[in-house]
């Protein structure tokens, strides 16, 4: 369950490769939503986007959490201090970016009343996210996680396939150095 010097449980495993493919889910629904016309689709499409929202920060909060009672693996021991630095800092933001991206959809469905026709079915169209504070920050959220998980696969590609290190694997089940 917890991780070792070396590799990462399976606790911090199974809400990276939940929390990640959630993720990119949303980034597809999320867009989609974005550039559809059709008012019951959009609501359709925000009927399960804007749970698993919530459910991506809860898992982020709750890896967040684990990290009082859980180890990080030492990094591999050949990494720059610029790559290391660069590890660190593109993690630290995915977990900041996924925050505020949480923050700020609860904070649309909120101010917007959203909620009220997405879930309960209330008269009325949906509204223009667009005239809420806080989707401004949603959208430049959205393009920056793709960039931040951009820069993540293709750092793990490299550990991977250039380097040949163990990287990936130990941020698997059972995974080992």
């Amino acid at each position: 369950m917890k991780s070792t010097p070396t590799a990462y449980g399976a606790v911090a495993v199974g809400l990276h490769w939940l929390s990640a493919l959630l993720i990119v889910g949303l980034l597809v629904s999320g867009t989609i939503a974005d550039e559809t016309a059709d008012p019951a689709a959009k609501a359709s499409i925000l009927s399960m986007h804007a749970p698993f929202g919530i459910l991506v920060l809860v898992l982020t909060l709750a890896r967040i959490a684990w990290w009082r009672f859980d180890i990080r693996p030492e990094p591999l021991g050949d990494d720059t201090a610029l790559q290391k630095l660069a590890a660190k800092g593109v993690h630290g933001l995915l977990y900041l970016v996924v925050l505020v991206m949480g923050a700020s959809g609860i904070a649309l469905f909120a101010l917007s009343g959203a909620g009220d026709i997405v879930f309960f079915g209330a008269p009325g169209p949906l509204p223009d996210f667009g005239d809420y504070a806080p989707r401004p920050a949603h959208g430049i959220g959205a393009n920056l996680l793709i960039a931040l998980l951009a820069a993540h696969v293709l750092a793990a590609l490299y550990h991977h396939f250039v380097k040949r290190d163990a990287t990936v694997s130990r941020m698997w089940f059972g995974g080992k150095v």
